[in-house]
């Protein structure tokens, strides 16, 4: 089994596809029993846990399924899912936990703290936001929600949580890019959120923070599950 060694960084995903690449040529049909941990790991020159979190992986993917005593058995020749389409939505998800953690608090803080100059603001980032979804294009409109988020942070007035978001600004946009495109969000509602967004400035105008931090986590809440769902 000629699979050569690997190179020392990323050692777990390169083990994954050189794994994933013997199983969809057809090197180990389907049925076949992969060969035991230490003859894989000493085919591709890493450890054992190494090829152990490859296999998850592949499991994962619905290419091989593990029987208890009998070993690891090839099920399917392609994975039941676009592997780099679930990785991609890993990668989001994780974005959408950080966001979680400091947007949940800081509209809490934004319907305690906001004045009527930061209210001012919130009402014309969400009508900026509608002109946004109008015009069709997908980028200005993730920068338009971008711009809305931002207000209720800034609102909350607490200039280091404001810095950390000003930090994670970057990655979340990539991310919103991304959820956007993965879940074609705009298809059936060009101005997908809209009607969330308006009670989350409600929210906030009527200082109720318990009501702000609950529309804004079945929101992110929404998308996450969606996320997580499996792809056809």
């Amino acid at each position: 089994m000629a699979l050569g060694a690997l190179h020392p960084t990323s050692l777990v995903d390169q083990a994954t596809q050189r794994l994933r690449e013997q199983i969809t040529a057809g090197e180990w049909p389907v049925g076949t029993r992969l060969p035991g941990e230490t003859s894989l790991a000493a085919a591709l020159g890493v450890g054992r846990s190494t090829v152990r979190e490859a296999l998850r992986a592949l499991a994962g993917a619905g290419l091989v399924r593990s029987r208890q005593g009998s070993g690891v058995f090839v099920i399917a020749l392609e994975p039941a899912q676009d592997w780099r389409e679930v990785l991609r939505r890993a990668a989001v998800a994780d974005v959408y936990e950080v966001r979680m953690l400091m947007e949940v608090q800081a509209v809490r803080l934004a319907a305690q703290r906001r004045t009527d100059v930061e209210m001012s603001a919130l009402w014309a980032a969400l009508d900026r936001r509608r002109e946004a979804a109008a015009g069709g294009d997908d980028e200005a409109f993730v920068d338009a929600d971008i711009r809305l988020h931002a207000a209720v942070v800034a609102a909350a007035r607490n200039p280091v949580l404001d810095g950390l978001f000003t930090e994670f600004l970057p990655a979340l946009r990539r991310g919103l890019v991304e959820v956007v495109e993965l879940l074609d969000l705009r298809a059936a509602e060009v101005n997908h959120g809209d009607a969330a967004h308006a009670a989350l400035v409600e929210a906030v105008a009527a200082s109720d923070g318990e009501r702000a931090s609950e529309i804004l986590r079945a929101e992110l809440d929404q998308t996450l599950n969606l996320l997580r769902a499996p792809t056809a």
